[in-house]
């Protein structure tokens, strides 16, 4: 049996001797890709299974339903058991590894939730693509929030401030800068393109904790924490958004460690061609700043897409490690995919890697990690080792026990709304609608203000010319009469010829 290395996770084997990956490397991020059915998916679950041994947490995106088997041992099969014979681990023991489920819509795992403060005007811009105008308008939301401490929690909140702000807009304007109606109002569209794609899931308490994402099993192992996102792929804007935030929130909350002798935390995209597929320019940059500066707080990022073309050329420059799994050329945009991923890797002479990435068999990689002082080794053709994990989904049953494990449903299941901006400001409303408003001593009759008539005998002519409350007056008769012709010249000079007259009269 080949001997596994203590300091480095066994990838697979070539001609050569065993591929490793160096764990005090494992934070300098990495790709595997290739097209679907090649085992891409075996590869990633290989790679998750070896930092969690090595006591590493994972947190990786289920988009397919075939991650979550990392909870269950695996089996035998011929194909597996020939596997291991060609790369020397016939003697490798088949063992689940420990998992929690997370699920933003808290139907296949525990809701995962953040706040409308956490996320912040400048993350939340970039996510809405609001302009410099409408951004401004936020950063005054959050200003005023602040002020009159109104917590911003979800949607609910964040709508009512900017109603307030709505309400108020001169003296806001007046003491945070120009509020223009145009740019509240398309803010207000955005929230709501926002929470149809399913943000109000997203948003709310109890918030997610961050040491909850890292935590470690009993025996050592770092657990893995499984996002489902068979539904949450659909929406892939709100997709994008949650992964960047959180992506973004280890970035801001993590200190800086430089290289640890394994990274601190392994954070796996799937299908991350939805993350950058339609991705606006600011949340592009967004994320190409955060992969280079997140190594340095003991980060690793691995995307798994299914070509190398999917990723933004400033994000794969930073991906030292590589692993290419087949890409059929069947096209000349294919072919050209081909060229770019055989030019990414560093050559070797004895390898035609354009010609090889179009033959490899299901399980078969191009390899190309770093090795010790950080240099790229050249790349290997390489039978990628099968994890001990089950490979492929589970049943309902089996994840809602796996889940129960993970002792966390009573802190994070329930929701919690307790009182912010939202409760505030509708309470301020109803006290101010309760308030007697003062009576007015001018106002005109008929509005809450009658002439009582001075005396008994003048009650008569009173009630013919003013009316009572079951009839109409002459005067009401005679005022209405005259406003039906109020359109030309004449009418008005009848009203108010007549009008005048009466009530001199009266007086």
């Amino acid at each position: 049996m080949t001997a596994l290395p203590d300091d480095a996770l066994l990838l697979g084997a070539c001609d050569a001797g065993p591929i490793t990956l160096p764990l005090r490397l494992g934070n300098r991020h990495g790709l595997i890709a290739g097209a679907t059915g090649t085992g891409k998916t075996v590869s990633v679950l290989r790679l998750v299974e070896g930092f969690s041994k090595a006591g590493v947490p994972v947190i990786i995106a289920d988009v397919k339903g075939d991650v979550a088997g990392l909870g269950l041992p695996g089996t035998m099969n011929p194909r597996i058991e020939q596997r291991l014979m060609e790369i020397g681990l016939e003697g490798m023991a088949f063992d689940g590894l420990p998992v929690t489920f997370w699920d933003l819509f808290g139907q296949q795992g525990h809701p995962l939730r953040t706040t409308v403060s956490e996320i912040g005007p400048l993350l939340l811009s970039r996510i809405l693509e609001l302009s410099e105008a409408q951004a401004g308008v936020l950063d005054i939301a959050f200003a005023l929030a602040d002020a009159e401490g109104l917590l911003l929690l979800d949607l609910d909140d964040l709508r009512a401030v900017l109603a307030h702000i709505g309400e108020q807009r001169e003296a806001v304007s007046k003491a945070y800068g120009l509020v223009s109606p145009q740019s509240l109002a398309a803010l207000q569209r955005a929230l709501l393109k926002f929470e149809q794609e399913g943000a109000r899931s997203l948003l709310g308490e109890p918030a997610i904790e961050l040491p909850d994402l890292m935590r470690s099993a009993a025996d050592g192992r770092g657990m893995v924490n499984v996002i489902a996102a068979e539904t949450l792929v659909l929406k892939p804007r709100l997709y994008a958004s949650f992964l960047l935030w959180l992506l973004s929130e280890l970035f801001e909350q993590l200190p800086e460690v430089g290289d640890l002798d394994k990274p601190k935390l392994v954070f796996v995209f799937d299908e991350a061609h939805l993350l950058f597929a339609d991705c606006p320019p600011s949340l592009q940059q967004r994320i190409e700043q955060v992969v280079r500066l997140i190594r340095s707080k003991g980060v690793g990022v691995y995307f798994c897409t299914q070509s190398p073309s999917d990723i933004p050329d400033v994000v794969l420059s930073q991906l030292g490690h590589r692993i290419q799994h087949a890409l059929r050329a069947f096209t000349p945009r294919d072919q050209k995919a081909v060229r770019t991923a055989a030019e990414t890797f560093v050559p070797n002479p004895a390898l035609d890697v354009a010609r090889v990435i179009s033959e490899l068999g299901v399980g078969e990689a191009l390899v190309s990690t770093l090795q010790a002082g950080g240099r790229p080794m050249p790349v290997e053709r390489t039978r990628m080792a099968p994890p001990g994990c089950r490979l492929g989904a589970i049943s309902p049953a089996e994840r809602a026990a796996l889940r129960a494990q993970s002792g966390l449903g009573g802190k994070y299941d329930a929701l919690l709304n307790r009182e912010s901006a939202f409760e505030v400001l509708a309470a301020r409303a109803a006290q101010a609608s309760a308030s007697p408003a003062p009576a007015s001593t001018n106002a005109p009759a008929g509005r809450g203000t009658t002439t009582p008539p001075a005396t008994k005998s003048g009650s008569a002519v009173s009630d013919f010319l003013w009316g009572t409350g079951r009839r109409q007056g002459a005067v009401e008769a005679m005022a209405k009469s005259a406003a039906r012709t109020v359109g030309n010249q004449l009418g008005r000079q009848l009203l108010r010829g007549l009008l005048g007259g009466l009530i001199g009269g009266r007086r």
